[in-house]
């Protein structure tokens, strides 16, 4: 049965980085991706749930948001970063491309990478999705609602690394809505959105966010309350509530001082040591259904550390 071809704009681009020989005992993430061949849905194989890499190349959330624009410069920053890392991960990895927005054609390509991603899920796979300002969690919602993890009736829940609550009512959708627009598309399908975040920053979420956040049910833990001991607790708790997780990364949930490339560098933030134990809590439960790291600006980023830390995450994430 051949597999249809995913959606993508543009088709997996080759990958470079550090050579030191072609063993294995040498092989580093640019010699271990493959790339999907005309961006269809990679021929399954042995060991754990192959992984693919999908780009979802966006400004249009962040800029209907009036922030700093740049995030869609943020799939190849992130895959440049990943090259070099030496792979000891025991799955495969694929690349399927990017989906990219143009202009202010915002929900035409998070329907295109909605698509992607069901197709990529239904087919047994790990979707990664690197953003793209966070308008990318929605685009990735529209493709595990559709999946047939869904469909069949597993409770799926959406755990948010972020200091936002992306809460926002705004009569146009941006990079701080996605989170009500799902909500109102889970009581649209009868459905109710279980959602959580970890790193909320206080200061920087309004009054009117703060009780939409609790009419919602939303749990979340405070940015000064995270520490690693009250972290795992707290995602412990949520994944004990759902069948399967959908985690999204928001890297304005770090410090500024380790992400400078986001839109809202964060003044306080939450300890990288917390966020990467968060991900490998995450990624030992078996539960990881799908995920996504949103907000790096190329354009504002020091020496390429957020990068280099985001292309971590997703190094860890796999493992």
């Amino acid at each position: 049965m051949v597999s249809p071809a995913l959606p993508v704009d543009v088709p997996p681009q080759p990958w470079t980085g550090r050579f030191d020989g072609d063993g294995d005992e040498h092989r580093r993430w640019w010699q271990a991706v493959t790339p999907s061949a005309a961006s269809t849905v990679p021929v399954a194989s042995p060991g754990p749930r192959p992984a693919v890499i999908l780009g979802f190349g966006s400004d249009a959330g962040v800029r209907r948001n009036k922030g700093r624009t740049g995030a869609a410069a943020a799939p190849a920053a992130i895959r440049a970063a990943l090259g070099p890392l030496a792979f000891h991960l025991s799955r495969v990895v694929h690349d399927a491309g990017d989906v990219t927005v143009a202009g202010d054609a915002l929900e035409a390509g998070q329907a295109r990478a909605g698509l992607a991603i069901t197709r990529l899920l239904d087919a047994g796979r790990l979707p990664v999705v690197l953003g793209g300002g966070h308008e990318t969690a929605f685009a990735s919602y529209l493709g595990v609602a559709g999946s047939a993890a869904v469909r069949e009736g597993l409770s799926v829940g959406v755990l948010n690394l972020d200091a936002h609550f992306d809460l926002r009512d705004e009569s146009v959708p941006s990079s701080g809505t996605p989170f009500l627009q799902m909500a109102r598309a889970e009581a649209a399908a009868g459905r109710e959105l279980r959602y959580a975040v970890v790193g909320i920053s206080e200061p920087n979420n309004t009054r009117a966010l703060f009780r939409t956040a609790e009419e919602l049910g939303v749990d979340y833990l405070l940015d000064e309350d995270c520490s690693a001991e009250a972290a795992a607790t707290f995602v412990a708790a949520f994944l004990a509530q759902v069948d399967a997780l959908y985690l999204t990364i928001d890297l304005d949930v770090l410090p500024a001082s380790v992400a400078p490339g986001v839109s809202a560098p964060a003044a306080y933030g939450v300890p990288l040591p917390v966020i990467s134990a968060v991900c490998r809590q995450v990624a030992a439960s078996g539960k990881l259904l799908h995920l996504d790291i949103a907000e790096l600006n190329p354009e504002f980023d020091i020496d390429g550390r957020t990068a280099k830390v985001a292309a971590r995450l997703v190094n860890t994430l796999l493992g």
